[in-house]
């Protein structure tokens, strides 16, 4: 990032020439809103991806109630592995959805410092 505050070159791909002041979007309200949007969302997600992967191992490894039959002879740890994939899907859904409103909002924020002020 210390990289985009000091230069105030062109963007690549369709600015047609004109700066951007990366300084002035750095500095402006409307990133650090963003980036406290983003960092709202991504740090939970993150928690809960971790915990719920890890909580596998930990339960296999130190107790024996994932070892139940939870369908026929299928036990409660192969139901919750699949789950996992489920949820590393679900996830990626999630993230791409929301990783477009982001998008939006940083090109809006470009098009507003565009000028080489």
């Amino acid at each position: 990032m210390a990289g985009f505050a000091k230069s105030n070159s062109s963007t690549p791909g369709g600015s047609h020439g004109k700066k951007v002041n990366y300084s002035a979007i750095v500095q402006s309200a409307k990133f650090k809103q963003l980036m406290t949007t983003k960092r709202n969302f991504i740090v939970p997600i993150c928690i809960f991806f971790f915990t719920f992967y890890y909580v596998l191992p930990i339960m296999t490894s130190y107790s024996k109630v994932l070892n139940t039959p939870a369908i026929g002879s299928i036990t409660w740890a192969w139901v919750y592995a699949f789950a996992q994939f489920i949820m590393t899907w679900s996830l990626c859904m999630i993230y791409s959805s929301k990783a477009t409103s982001f998008d939006k909002i940083a090109d809006e924020i470009i098009e507003e410092n565009k000028g080489g002020k």
